[in-house]
């Protein structure tokens, strides 16, 4: 039982384990499995159409947090006893539309809703992952020639290669914040 080392209500970094196994925990327990994969979401509107339509939620629910919030605590426990719950939001976005701010207030409504039920004695276990951007890896994807620091894929995409990173010790002294001191001494 991969689960039996994880509190009963908590929100978590999915990590090592995977989705088909607490699938079958969820299973295993009498629990209801909740999923939802993010990753093809821009904005915080496709991202609550979607969880609505796959926890099978009211279309009220996508309205905004507040909607989803109550649809995860109020509506469920009027519905009846419940036996827990294991949910999983896969590939949260992380991108300007959907930046660090949103993605907190999005895992704040399941931290809410995970002591909600935890008041009540209903195990509620939320695993997350964020989206990560990455280049396709030529092995996987076939690539052309470069041109003009551009390559181009199979399918016509095109994926800017010519833009790289300034992480020199100048660059980071003015763009962050933290721990200026070091910075500062380190040139």
């Amino acid at each position: 039982m991969p689960l039996r080392t994880v509190k009963t209500n908590i929100v978590q970094s999915i990590r090592a384990f995977r989705v088909p196994d607490l699938q079958e925990a969820a299973q295993g327990l009498g629990h209801h499995f909740l999923y939802a994969n993010l990753a093809q979401t821009q904005s915080k509107q496709d991202i609550l159409d979607l969880i609505a339509k796959e926890f099978t939620f009211a279309a009220q629910a996508s309205k905004n947090f507040d909607s989803l919030s109550d649809s995860l605590t109020d509506v469920l426990h009027k519905s009846g006893p419940q036996p827990g719950f294991i949910v999983v939001l896969e590939h949260i976005p992380a991108h300007a539309k959907f930046d660090k701010e949103a993605r907190e207030q999005l895992l704040d409504i399941f931290r809410e809703a995970s002591d909600f039920w935890s008041d009540r004695k209903v195990p509620f276990r939320c695993f997350y992952s964020f989206s990560v951007a990455r280049a396709p890896s030529a092995d996987k994807v076939g690539v052309s020639s470069d041109v003009d620091g551009i390559e181009g894929l199979e399918e016509g995409e095109k994926m800017p290669t010519d833009k790289l990173v300034d992480v020199s010790p100048m660059a980071l002294r003015m763009s962050s914040p933290f721990n200026a001191g070091y910075w500062l001494t380190a040139a």
